[in-house]
């Protein structure tokens, strides 16, 4: 099998890193390499920086329908070239083939669409002062911004980031996961071909500590989006907040899913089962602690363990497996690591808790079991560190009160979902959850105008809508005195 060799996008152009070096890629189905990918240092992100400080001036004061015509053309690109990008997904990440296809690449189109449509109706602020005078505020791009995306959503997750900031007026230097830099090349070749003027997007491959502590040290960069772990997040913050740069952190999550007796039962069991196990668990906003109303706990344990079993583990190209592998050997040996965990805590392997070893091409890949713990408590290691992949725990609650105890005792706040069709109940568990997020009745329902973020340990600011643009933007208070 030949091996790809991705590149570096820097000033327009598709080069290696300065050091000729690369870094092996691997495709968790199979557990072996399939591809390299730049190996790139400090010199590389300065002189990306170089080529965004010349762009900047051009492209900061573009009109607003110029720079949106650009990141729809990109979002055009993405669509056309659709199948050809989720099988990139699916080969970097593990992930099955119908997800990249039906969620992933699909969401990263709109990123760009949503961003270059928002722009043209963005608006700021004016405060009329009686007799005196009119105060109006201006937002202007922040000049070059870092963007550091992580491995479980690549694309998806690096457009996110991207779109909205080129739609401000920025000029970004951008560093996909070195664990799944594939789709990030391949958009390296859309921004190609969409005609972006050079300099505007910079795309750098390479280690966190190499490439993303260089952005986030590099005193020209003056604002750092990151999606990723929280001592990660911590770290970036500890360098970033001396410098005072904007920092917007998307973190870690533990959150739980809270169902209630009367929830709608058919609906609640399939979604809990979905929250849970989509892209093996590896997403940020997976329900990885559910918390059932005790007098249904017997009976939603048993259809959902069985529900669980019915789940194919496999090939990710086949279109009937709903687990893919784990994105790499370490991430498997973590996930197996905290089941182990789990049961010398106590817990009951309720089913899972394996590795797989899919027979034909996948038998070295990297996948395991679909796993629910039981009778462990809420202050145990299992229930307080993030996994991040397909395990979760279940628990019973007897009151309201409680099943928001539970809910809130950990050190994140990203995301919950509640299952009720107590309308008041809704409203009042939804506003005492210290979450960032929260479904009722649902889960991923996602509206791109909404802030995106969480609370706690799991990061600063927000991402989304307004909110990103906002963040993208620097604003000046203008005050005209009438005479």
């Amino acid at each position: 099998m030949s091996i790809k060799q991705f590149q570096n996008y820097i000033d327009g152009k598709l080069q290696a890193a300065s050091n000729q070096q690369y870094l092996p890629v691997f495709n968790p189905a199979l557990g072996e390499i399939y591809a390299e990918t730049p190996d790139s240092e400090a010199q590389d992100v300065a002189a990306a920086v170089e080529a965004a400080q010349k762009a900047f001036p051009l492209w900061s004061n573009l009109p607003a329908e110029r720079r949106a015509a650009y990141l729809n053309k990109m979002a055009n690109l993405i669509e056309q070239q659709a199948e050809t990008l989720a099988l990139a997904e699916t080969e970097d990440n593990g992930k099955p083939l119908w997800l990249s296809t039906k969620v992933d690449i699909p969401r990263s189109a709109a990123n760009f669409r949503f961003f270059g449509t928002a722009l043209t109706h963005f608006a700021s602020e004016a405060h009329y002062m009686e007799t005196v005078g009119i105060n109006y505020t201006l937002r202007r791009p922040i000049g070059i911004v870092g963007c550091i995306s992580p491995w479980n959503l690549p694309l998806y997750l690096f457009t996110w980031k991207i779109a909205p900031a080129l739609a401000a007026g920025n000029c970004v230097i951008a560093k996909p996961s070195e664990i799944t830099p594939q789709t990030a090349y391949l958009l390296s070749q859309i921004a190609q071909q969409a005609d972006l003027p050079a300099g505007v997007l910079n795309i750098i491959h390479g280690l966190g500590a190499k490439v993303g502590k260089a952005i986030v040290e590099h005193p020209h960069i003056k604002a750092i989006s990151f999606t990723g772990g929280t001592r990660t997040g911590r770290e970036i913050a500890s360098i970033a907040a001396p410098m005072f740069k904007k920092l917007s952190l998307e973190l870690g999550g533990k959150n739980p899913s809270i169902i209630f007796a009367d929830c709608e039962w058919d609906e609640t069991l399939a979604t809990t089962v979905r929250s849970a196990f989509t892209n093996q668990g590896e997403i940020c906003l997976c329900g990885s602690r559910i918390l059932v109303e005790k007098s249904i706990y017997d009976r939603f344990v048993a259809e959902f363990v069985a529900k669980i079993q019915e789940l194919k583990v496999g090939d990710p190209l086949d279109t009937s497996s709903y687990l893919g592998a784990v994105v790499s050997k370490e991430h498997a040996e973590k996930v197996m690591s905290y089941i182990s965990l789990a049961q010398a805590e106590g817990g009951v392997l309720l089913t899972g808790g394996k590795r797989v070893f899919p027979e034909g091409r996948c038998s070295k890949g990297w996948f395991i079991e679909p796993t629910v713990i039981a009778n462990l408590s809420n202050s145990c290691r299992t229930n307080q560190e993030e996994i991040f992949g397909p395990v979760v725990t279940i628990q019973s609650f007897e009151t309201e009160a409680e099943a928001i105890a539970i809910a809130n005792d950990t050190e994140y706040g990203l995301a919950a979902n509640v299952w009720t069709q107590n309308l008041s109940r809704a409203h009042r568990v939804a506003e005492e959850l210290a979450f960032g997020i929260v479904w009722v009745n649902c889960w991923m329902l996602r509206d791109l105008r909404t802030p995106f973020g969480g609370v706690k340990n799991s990061g600063v600011g927000r991402e989304g809508g307004w909110e990103a643009l906002r963040f993208f933007t620097e604003p000046k208070n203008i005050l005209v005195k009438y005479h």
